[in-house]
């Protein structure tokens, strides 16, 4: 009848949770057939690549973990692996310590710092195909500006990329140019949230620049040096782009690193079940860093 109010429906709580369930499902969806096609699939796929022998063209077969007992003998994995963790060991701990500086010099009230600071963090920016293209030029053993102005220098002329035993450091000093930027900024970040009151209280008590910087502001800092001794062990761990762009893994094997190895023996020895285990390697090894330094830090999160 006209003018009497309508019965109001109540849903009962189990239906509006399922309705609301399928619409938050209906929503991540997408996302979630995206990373299970892109990320764990593939994770899984070559997981079991690596216990065949597969050319990714004829059909593969099982052959267990002869690829990994392999690997154990070949001298070419051996080589990779030693350059790579000569990479590593050189990189991290230079690019860290030169962006701490850095960081340092431009965490200061200085005339147009904003511009220093871009033009620091601007190499970190560029692409490793544009940084491998551009230094090809500049360290060319006959037509490059590098030999060029060694020449004006008086000094004789350096295979840089050409040569086996400057190669691979040739490649650290490029990295370090364009990686440290990105230490620079996070140190930077990290700098500013040092609390002002600590430092003054520091020097107050007569305590110069170096004890400020020992006591004060290297324990501020300690989370954030642990997160980019992570990432830059990640980082030079996976080193690729550079390389090929670059120097192709020579001269010698000088510059092959991991992935490069990876690459090598998937797609151009058509290897791929060796591929594939020599993946597995590097990524046993990138969990076990991980594991490391999350156990050196326990001891000092129960100190604090």
């Amino acid at each position: 009848m006209p003018g009497l109010p309508r019965p109001v429906t109540v849903t009962p709580p189990q239906h509006r949770q399922r309705r609301e369930t399928a619409a938050a499902w209906a929503y991540i969806s997408p996302a979630v057939l995206i990373i299970l096609g892109l990320g764990v699939v593939p994770v899984a796929w070559s997981l079991v690549l690596s216990f065949q022998a597969d050319d990714l063209v004829t059909p593969s077969r099982w052959v267990g973990l002869d690829n990994y007992a392999a690997l154990a003998q070949d001298p070419h994995f051996a080589q990779a692996v030693g350059n790579t963790v000569l990479y590593t060991v050189l990189y991290v701990p230079l690019s860290i310590l030169f962006g701490f500086l850095l960081a340092q010099a431009l965490n200061r009230r200085i005339r147009l710092v904003g511009v220093y600071r871009t033009l620091v963090f601007v190499p970190f920016v560029l692409s490793a195909t544009a940084q491998g293209v551009l230094f090809s030029f500049i360290l060319d053993p006959q037509f490059g500006a590098a030999n060029s102005l060694l020449h004006h220098l008086g000094v004789s002329p350096q295979g840089f990329l050409t040569d086996p035993a400057q190669a691979l450091l040739v490649l650290v000093g490029i990295t370090l140019w364009s990686g440290t930027g990105f230490c620079v900024v996070v140190y930077l970040a990290a700098l500013q949230d040092v609390p002002p009151s600590l430092v003054e209280a520091a020097r107050l008590d007569g305590a110069g620049t170096w004890r400020v910087l020992r006591h004060v502001t290297l324990p501020a800092v300690t989370p954030v040096t642990a997160f980019l001794v992570v990432w830059q062990l990640i980082t030079s761990l996976q080193v690729f782009d550079l390389v090929y762009v670059t120097t192709k893994g020579g001269p010698l094997g000088s510059t092959t690193v991991i992935v490069y190895f990876v690459w090598e023996q998937a797609f151009k020895n058509f290897t791929a079940g060796y591929g594939a285990a020599s993946a597995y390697v590097l990524a046993l090894a990138l969990l076990a860093v991980v594991v490391v330094v999350r156990v050196l830090r326990r001891p000092g999160k129960a100190l604090r």
